[in-house]
């Protein structure tokens, strides 16, 4: 291949040798494409495009200033002018964003001459909204009360939510000039602060300003449980609530008692009174607004408790809500626990005059002994402790008593406080006083004191009436305790004409176990979950039950229409022990039409009559999800085509799409139990342990049903092509029986040969055990044999131990005796010098002569007069005794 191309470059070449103005024309050519290549790679970052400028997200007609390049600095000295501004933040792709901003513009064509309304793009990143500010999620709504914001909304994106909570930020204090007004404002579904302040002084009376800050924060804390704000400035209307000095603060309450501000615990601060309100607010309804189809928020409030879930269609701008006030009186009901079941005047009135009668002088108080007194005087003194307490929205004193045993425990510990007033009763005349417990307007508590008469003594010692007694809060009073302790009645003297309606819903939250917890949602966001909880598409109105802990459901009759009394009927049937409703299971609607299949799909609507009424049912739980379950299916054919008969049923159910009652649910798939006929309460459970197999689900079946003979007729509804088909089948069982008991023969002489070497493994087993046991004496006797080198050991070192002490003294005492000798030796050496020295001055003569006289020991002996020679004598005798020792 080489070759032939080498060849036509050659011959190319000889061509361009021959014609030169060829080769000075490819010559040119190849240099302008090499200028070419060369400009067009210099010139290739120039080639990527930039990005285009962000269009207008809102027309021009729009009242709504769109800032599309992402001036936030811009929109920001445009707030400056304007006392309501709302910032819409976008980004064009955002899908919501889009949605939403038809409703924003909705909402500026009606309110563009009060409210600024300023779009940016935070998408673009040239822009300074990009660059400055970080969001997770879009769009981003803020508003702006002048200096004060931001206050962003979470609300739904429609028109009408938004629309009213710009008018609560437009006015966050609403004005009450009237008696009547002040009665529609606490009569509110929402909580109400009500603050008193004069404007006769001053255009802004002290505390004003804090006020009205301290609403703006209620919106921007929660904005959906808001609290709504409103001022007094006339002094008598402000004396129905008991508010004397300006400046103070009232939160209203319908069931607990209402409340007023307490300025010396707390600074009069913004923050204070908003953190204060919201604290201590009574919230009898909550609503709901779940983002989403798949939202954790209502799983949340199911962990609370039994819930009451309530879809109605609501209008946030509609002035008046005919339901949603029927449903917020019949949560006043169920949660007025203190509340006399007798309080409205409409409710005596329908009393018979006995009755109210003796309702009326029935003092609903428990009676508390005073201590000590009665030892003394051996009177028994006794008080009635009333808690008087005045709830919704009359504001006139409440002739009625009502009675809370918690309310009269701390009346209790207050009226201890005040005891002094009543140690000294003796009289028989009847005292009574009144004092506060709290900064509360309406909480007081009265307490009468006077002497027990003989009558009431007797009766309340009397046997028969012993539950009239006086006890402790059902407990035995010990008698040591009697004069210290006092005693709480549990239960007033209450007349034969006095009955108490059990069925009234009236404080039945505090009458039952099952407390209910209620919740709103609007259906025309939230219809979704209704349908999902069993609502039909029919009037957009449902309420539905939901006990998570004891997996209970009940939907309301959507039959009737959806009211309060239909409500309250619902609430009384849940509340009972024994309660009348039905739960409510899920069924799936699709196979309702299918027609009959080898194997029967049950549902919710069909399990009764499938099951439980019919003859031997072989039923598997499954689930769409479960991949095991699916694996199952052609062993359940075969099993149903060799079991085809009209005495047994192969069944099963997807128990992910249809409920069962709770007796018949299973914790696992896939399930298979086997529902025999006439005998329906003796079901089995295939074993989990066992593999489903055709040979195991046969035998299982075989086991506890009951088939007809082979030898009876065939029934009608089999043809005769069927009947043919299923003579095969049984030849084919009988074949499977023979390779079956050829397995079974195989599997004996695997066990045969199992169990042989099953025998050698036990004598190797002996055989090491043996080993094992010589293997522990030798390792006793090496025990023995190193205690003993132990012991000796032990001896060798002792010896050792003591020689090495003698060495030590001999060498010490070898040493005392070379130092010994050396004095000796310097010892003998000065007596000699003595002894040559002596007789040279006892002879001068023989000294001048040259001579030394002879020494002669003896005659040194003889005279002791001479120190040295007595000396010498001495030394010596020491030198033998210390050769001696």
């Amino acid at each position: 291949m080489q070759r032939p191309a080498w060849r036509h470059v050659k011959r190319l070449l000889c061509l361009m040798g021959r014609r030169p103005d060829l080769l000075c024309g490819a010559i040119a050519l190849t240099c302008a494409l090499l200028v070419t290549l060369r400009f067009t790679c210099s010139r290739a970052k120039d080639v990527t495009m930039p990005a285009k400028l962000p269009m207008r997200f809102f027309t021009t007609e729009s009242p709504v200033v769109d800032l599309f390049l992402g001036q936030i600095d811009y929109a920001d000295l445009l707030r400056q002018d304007s006392e309501i501004t709302l910032f819409f933040l976008y980004a064009p792709w955002c899908a919501q964003s889009n949605a939403a901003r038809e409703q924003i513009e909705h909402v500026a064509n009606k309110l563009a001459d009060q409210v600024l309304f300023v779009a940016v793009n935070c998408w673009w990143h040239h822009g300074k909204c990009r660059k400055q500010r970080s969001f997770f999620y879009f769009p981003v709504i803020n508003l702006y009360h002048r200096s004060f914001g931001p206050i962003e909304y979470k609300g739904p994106l429609t028109a009408g939510y938004i629309e009213k909570f710009i008018r609560r930020v437009m006015s966050p204090v609403l004005y009450i000039p009237s008696m009547e007004t002040l009665r529609d404002f606490l009569s509110s579904l929402e909580p109400g602060v009500l603050g008193f302040f004069e404007f006769n002084a001053s255009p802004q009376p002290p505390g004003y300003l804090t006020f009205f800050r301290s609403a703006l924060h209620s919106l921007q804390k929660d904005y959906i449980d808001t609290i709504r704000f409103g001022v007094i400035t006339h002094q008598a209307l402000a004396k129905e609530l008991s508010l004397s000095s300006p400046g103070s603060v009232y939160l209203h309450r319908n069931i607990n008692s209402s409340l007023v501000y307490p300025n010396h615990e707390m600074n009069f601060t913004a923050a204070n009174i908003c953190k204060w309100a919201l604290d201590n607010r009574e919230t009898l309804l909550h609503w709901i607004r779940p983002h989403g189809g798949k939202s954790l928020l209502l799983n949340n409030e199911l962990k609370k408790g039994p819930a009451l879930f309530m879809f109605i269609p609501f209008n946030p701008l509609a002035e008046k809500q005919p339901l949603l006030d029927e449903i917020m009186e019949l949560a006043l009901k169920y949660n007025g626990c203190t509340r006399s079941p007798y309080t409205n005047q409409q409710e005596q009135e329908d009393l018979d005059p006995a009755s109210y009668k003796a309702l009326k002088a029935f003092p609903c108080c428990n009676t508390v002994v005073l201590p000590q007194w009665h030892l003394l005087s051996r009177v028994q003194n006794v008080c009635e402790l009333c808690v008087n307490q005045s709830r919704g929205v009359s504001l006139h004193t409440v002739t009625a008593p009502r009675c809370n045993f918690v309310d009269l425990t701390a009346a209790l510990q207050s009226f201890y406080l005040k005891e002094q007033f009543f140690l000294n009763f003796m009289s028989t005349v009847r005292a009574c006083s009144n004092f506060l417990s709290s900064y509360s307007p309406y909480f007081f508590y009265s307490a009468c004191c006077h002497k027990v008469s003989k009558g009431l003594t007797a009766f309340t010692t009397s046997q028969d009436n012993a539950s009239f007694a006086l006890s402790s809060q059902g407990k035995v009073p010990d008698e040591k305790l009697s004069h210290k302790v006092p005693h709480i009645e549990e239960k007033g003297q209450v007349t034969s004409s006095y009955h108490i309606n059990n069925d009234s819903i009236t404080g039945l939250r505090c009458r039952t176990n099952k407390t209910l917890n209620m919740y709103l949602l609007d259906s025309n966001l939230s219809w979704l979950y209704a349908e999902r909880l069993g609502a039909s598409g029919r009037g957009r109105k449902f309420a539905a039950i939901i006990d998570l802990k004891e997996e209970l459901h009940y939907i309301i009759d959507q039959s009737q229409p959806l009211i309060g009394p239909t409500i309250e009927v619902f609430i009384q049937n849940f509340s009972k022990v024994y309660s009348p409703l039905r739960r409510h299971l899920a069924s799936d609607p699709a196979l309702s039409t299918l027609r009959p299949q080898l194997i029967t799909e049950v549902t919710t609507t069909t399990f009764r009559h499938v099951v439980l009424d019919s003859e031997d049912v072989l039923l598997l739980f499954y689930t769409s999800w479960c991949g095991f379950c699916a694996t199952l299916n052609h062993v359940f054919i075969r099993v149903t085509q060799l079991l085809s008969t009209d005495s047994l049923i192969v069944a099963r159910i997807n128990i992910a799409q249809n409920d069962l009652p709770w007796e018949f649910m299973v914790d696992r798939v896939p399930t298979i139990i086997f529902f025999p006929q006439n005998r329906k309460d003796l079901s089995i459970k295939y074993p989990e342990d066992e593999q489903v197999t055709v040979p195991n689900l046969l035998r299982f079946i075989l086991k506890y049903a009951t088939l007809p003979s082979t030898a009876a007729d065939p029934p009608a509804s089999c043809p005769m092509h069927y009947l043919q088909y299923k003579e095969g089948h049984v030849s084919y069982l009988e074949r499977e029986i023979q390779r079956l008991r050829a397995e079974i023969e195989v599997l004996h002489a695997a066990q045969d040969q199992l169990a042989e070497r099953i025998s050698e493994a036990k004598k190797d087993a002996q055989d090491l055990k043996v080993q094992k046991l010589k293997l522990e004496q030798h390792n006793k006797a090496l025990e023995g044999h190193k205690e003993q080198m132990q012991v000796l050991y032990e001896q060798k070192a002792r010896e050792v131990g003591t020689m090495a002490d003698k060495i030590h003294e001999l060498v010490s005492a070898s040493e005392s005796l070379l130092a010994e000798n050396a004095m000796l030796k310097f010892l003998v050496v000065s007596l000699e010098a003595k002894n040559k020295a002596k007789p040279e001055t006892e002879n001068p003569d023989n000294l001048e002569d040259g001579t030394r006289p002879a020494y002669d020991g003896t005659e040194a002996s003889e005279g002791p007069s001479d120190g040295s020679t007595t000396d010498g004598s001495v030394t010596l005798e020491y030198n033998k005794e210390n050769r001696t020792d």
